[in-house]
């Protein structure tokens, strides 16, 4: 009897073992350091969504949409998280991506000054200085925001800020202009008060899909299934993140050190806002409409350029996301 148990001991053991090692790697590149609009992947994977799924993810911080782009591009990683226009270029010149789901419906991009700098509005931008990382999604796209608002894309000059010293350079006055996504609002109206200037991009007719979910092309072909089951557990994810956001930012802070959990909080009541559009709360969350991808990848190619031109439908694809989950309507 007992060599019985022992055997069907050894046997449950081995088979548990087996299931431990079935989790195949996937690795992940963030667009940033981790904030709240990636908490809903920290909390699944504290939940142990994806390890169920089958897939070991591995989360790097990244240094700007254009760098995962290229990095998920090029086969460096498998899944990354960039500004779909972003993405669009570097489509152009030849990196191997595809958008699986979108996080942002809406534009996060905005610009900030300081009223008492002179400067009323993006029209005043001229001869001025904008403070941002190399890599940056809003680097890259200004372009089209000068075309919009009819400056040349030289008329100011781009200085090297890290993200957490965006707030410092504007306050010191090292730049007069920063750039930064709309989660971040709050803090900068609590820093500056009436002195804070913004436009928000979408506000002058550069309203482009955000940070989407960009899989590498031969890895999403070799590993289809892999990828929908990541595309299952991170949609859930998120529409249980805008059902309760206590528990997952919980599971962000426990993961990264040094965020605030109320600028955090504030950052995600943002977040849910650029997450709506009629796609995500008609047909599923993180859907792409075609015409949508279709007029960002036009306004890319007339006010940017692409390199080497492709169908705007290459670009994405909604064939992993489930339609009964949708982003709420408020």
């Amino acid at each position: 009897m007992r060599s019985l148990v022992k055997s069907a001991a050894t046997v449950l053991l081995a088979t548990s073992a087996s299931f431990a090692m079935a989790a195949d790697p996937m690795s992940l590149m963030l667009n940033w350091t981790p904030t709240a609009d990636h908490s809903p992947i920290y909390y699944a994977k504290s939940k142990g969504w994806y390890s169920d799924a089958g897939i070991d993810l591995k989360i790097e911080a990244g240094r700007g949409s254009g760098v995962a782009a290229q990095r998920v591009g090029s086969g460096g990683a498998d899944v990354g998280i960039a500004d779909l226009p972003t993405a669009m270029q570097a489509k152009g010149k030849g990196a191997d991506l595809k958008a699986v789901m979108v996080i942002y419906a809406n534009s996060p991009q905005g610009f900030y000054w300081l009223k008492s700098s002179g400067i009323n509005g993006p029209k005043d931008f001229a001869g001025r200085k904008i403070g941002n990382p190399p890599g940056d999604a809003s680097r890259l796209m200004w372009p089209a925001f000068a075309k919009k608002i009819g400056l040349a894309p030289t008329a100011v000059t781009f200085v090297n800020i890290s993200p957490p010293a965006k707030v410092a350079a504007l306050k010191s006055k090292s730049v007069d202009i920063i750039s930064d996504f709309y989660n971040e609002h709050d803090l900068k109206v609590r820093e500056f008060g009436a002195d804070l200037g913004f436009v928000a991009w979408r506000s002058i007719g550069v309203n482009v899909y955000g940070n989407a979910f960009v899989v590498n092309g031969a890895y999403l072909a070799a590993n289809t299934e892999r990828i929908r089951k990541f595309v299952a557990v991170t949609q859930r994810a998120y529409a249980e993140c805008v059902k309760d956001f206590s528990p997952c930012l919980q599971a962000l802070t426990a993961d990264v050190s040094g965020l605030s959990p109320d600028n955090q909080r504030d950052q995600w009541e943002r977040i849910k806002q650029l997450m709506r559009d009629d796609a995500t709360t008609k047909v599923a969350l993180g859907s792409f409409d075609n015409a949508r991808v279709k007029a960002d990848y036009d306004l890319v190619k007339d006010l940017i350029g692409i390199d080497k031109p492709f169908e705007p439908a290459a670009m994405f694809t909604n064939e992993f996301l489930d339609q009964k989950l949708r982003m709420t309507a408020n």
